[in-house]
């Protein structure tokens, strides 16, 4: 079994985090670790999958399984053949899960690491993983997806870029598709420090203001360690005629 499957080693597990504290310090003393200038922030992504090696617990957000918030949304909304969209798909764990309930996925990460990773992790998948720029994405994917799933990439975007996301992001869904948006939140619009930036109440209503109607608000709480999360998941549709 290798360790990435090993039950004994995964997310939780005390070696697990272990590793991943070490890890967490040596990227967060790298150039890009808090945004600032968007090739910096860009190459850090990068170099986070080429210095974990072959050790997810070097890549902070890898928790080698899918999100529950997607789990329990996906309960209810199979793809029965429809397309869908993972944004920065890191080591495929939700792009998978969309694939197992019948979307026809396609997934993408800046980092070329992450989806040279996710396909040896997964090399019977469905699911066509690519390198992908989601502030300059190719052309055929605009407006094109049935389903485009975001989940905790915004949040993880500073200044100009997160900015840019927001209609980067809306513009890959097709007319009377949905977007599907998982995140942490804060409850007032004053600057955390960061990364994470959970968005703000504002934030979350964007994608209204950007041709969309809101079809769920979950909000939920994460435990980690001591602390309490607050996280929302939004279920958003395009407005228009597909």
């Amino acid at each position: 079994m290798s360790k990435e499957t090993d039950l004994a080693d995964l997310p939780g597990e005390a070696t697990f985090e272990a590793r991943r504290t070490k890890a967490r310090d040596r990227l967060d003393a790298l150039t890009g670790a808090v945004g600032g200038d968007p090739n910096d922030r860009q190459s850090w992504f990068e170099q986070v999958y080429a210095l974990a090696g072959d050790d997810a617990a070097g890549v902070p957000w890898a928790d080698l399984k899918p999100k529950q918030a997607l789990l329990d949304w996906l309960a209810d909304n199979s793809g029965e053949g429809r397309t869908a969209l993972d944004i920065a798909c890191g080591l495929g764990d939700n792009a998978e899960a969309l694939a197992t309930h019948g979307w026809q996925t396609t997934a993408f990460d800046f980092a070329e690491g992450a989806v040279t990773w996710a396909q040896k992790r997964f090399p019977e998948t469905s699911v066509t993983y690519k390198p992908a720029d989601l502030l300059s994405p190719p052309e055929t994917w605009l407006g094109a997806f049935d389903l485009v799933h975001e989940c905790y990439t915004l949040q993880a975007l500073q200044g100009d870029m997160r900015e840019r996301a927001f209609g980067a992001t809306a513009a890959l869904v097709k007319p009377g598709g949905d977007l599907l948006v998982i995140t942490r939140t804060r409850l007032t619009e004053e600057q955390p420090d960061g990364p994470p930036w959970p968005l703000s109440p504002s934030e979350l209503t964007r994608f209204e203001a950007l041709g969309f109607t809101l079809i769920n608000r979950h909000d939920y709480t994460l435990t980690k360690q001591t602390r309490a999360i607050p996280h929302t998941r939004l279920h958003l549709r395009r407005q228009g005629e597909g």
